[in-house]
């Protein structure tokens, strides 16, 4: 997988995502894979448990089936899945 500025019109259901930072203590550490994805949130399924995590205020670190780890700040996730693909991106390469 090439990654690239267009990395956030990905489908995010099904790959596995760790939180390495955030602004709610609790969310740091969290992984699994990621079941469900609403406008400001990623349900997250770990040991079993989903845990909903706001994409807001977290920095996460998404692992593709090609085996790439892409780390993506939460604010570029923000809102509707199927809006992502119409919002365009500021390139800073």
């Amino acid at each position: 997988m090439k990654v690239t500025a267009d990395i956030i019109r990905d489908e995010f259901i099904g790959t596995e995502g760790r939180i390495v930072e955030s602004r709610h203590g609790n969310y740091v550490g969290v992984s699994g894979r990621v079941i469900d994805e609403t406008k400001n949130t990623f349900r997250i399924l770990q040991a079993g448990k989903a845990k909903n995590i706001i994409k807001e205020g977290a920095i996460f670190h998404f692992k593709f089936p090609d085996g790439a780890i892409v780390e993506i700040d939460g604010k570029l996730l923000a809102g509707r899945p199927e809006d992502r693909l119409k919002k365009s991106i500021k390139r800073f390469w």
